[in-house]
């Protein structure tokens, strides 16, 4: 049997080393960075997969949204993975800047040396780069996260030229918006058509339903060591329950569950741990949506129009 925390001789070990050692994990199954090998390929994030990975190879716009935890992050992170080397792939985490500005964070996160301060010479500056890569046999790749954050209207023109940027056979930029529902939202008006009438590709994540829940966990043990089940059934549906499905809440409160049962000396976290690791009463069983890809009015979906 696992030895309690506050087992004799126990104080010796470091705070991980006790949580790894004690559930028999190599590492910690929750933790909050957006490591790929922990993605969950469930149906719908299998198919947000394909569909940006559509979307990169043939060089399009593509678009993801999702609430806040639902895994969108990490799913970009798996997406530069499979892509691979050939691929020049530039990150933009904080879009909240002028066009100008949007524009040099752009052209320094895709590899132009000492960006120019007007958008008429970085626009110059970019089309040279991608140029040169395309020479060279690879591809770029912008990734914008937070895109929902995005303060003005005349960043997402300047966002629009940017898919201008292409040979007669082919484009030079493949982009992918990642945002909070709002910016499907926003995207869906009329004043915002000239760039929604060119995403290629499009998901919008929903929370996970308890079967996908119980995976979910279940996998993230798998890849950090578990050799045995933490979890019982009870357990698992009054976490999902109090998570509402998402992914980064659920996370917390399954670290919290394997806390409170390390302190109590358990081998497993059965519904008790569970509800007080949630710290209240125990919350009426429900089942969050199950995961589906739906199409905004005005957007294009797979294969739809540029």
């Amino acid at each position: 049997m696992p030895r309690a925390l506050n087992a004799p001789g126990s104080s010796r070990w470091g705070p991980e080393t006790v949580y790894e050692r004690y559930f028999g994990l190599r590492e910690r199954a929750f933790r909050k960075t957006p490591d790929p090998r922990y993605l969950y390929l469930g149906e719908a994030h299998e198919e947000a997969l394909e569909r940006l990975t559509f979307a990169v190879e043939e060089m399009e716009l593509a678009l993801l949204t999702g609430e806040v935890g639902s895994g969108k992050t990490l799913l970009s992170r798996a997406l530069v993975d499979r892509l691979g080397a050939r691929y020049e792939v530039g990150m933009l985490l904080n879009p909240r800047l002028t066009p100008t500005q949007f524009l040099r964070v752009v052209a320094r996160e895709l590899g132009v040396q000492a960006p120019k301060r007007h958008a008429a010479d970085l626009h110059e500056q970019l089309h040279e780069r991608l140029l040169a890569l395309d020479a060279a046999g690879r591809a770029a790749l912008l990734i914008v996260d937070e895109a929902h954050l995005i303060p003005q209207r005349a960043t997402f023109e300047e966002l629009r030229l940017l898919t201008n940027f292409q040979l007669d056979d082919r484009n030079l930029l493949a982009i992918v918006l990642i945002g909070q529902p709002e910016l499907r939202e926003r995207l869906s008006q009329r004043a915002y058509r000239p760039l929604t009438q060119r995403i290629g590709a499009q998901f919008h994540l929903e929370p996970l339903d308890e079967e996908q829940a119980r995976a979910y966990v279940e996998h993230r043990l798998k890849v950090a060591g578990a050799t045995r089940a933490l979890f019982d059934a009870a357990a698992l549906q009054r976490l999902h329950a109090a998570s509402g499905g998402l992914p980064r809440v659920l996370n917390h409160l399954c670290t919290q569950a394997l806390l409170e049962a390390l302190a109590r000396g358990a081998e497993r976290v059965d519904e008790a741990v569970a509800v007080a690791a949630i710290g209240g009463p125990a919350l009426a069983h429900g089942t969050a949506p199950a995961a589906s890809a739906h199409d905004a009015p005005g957007m294009a979906a797979v294969g739809g129009p540029h």
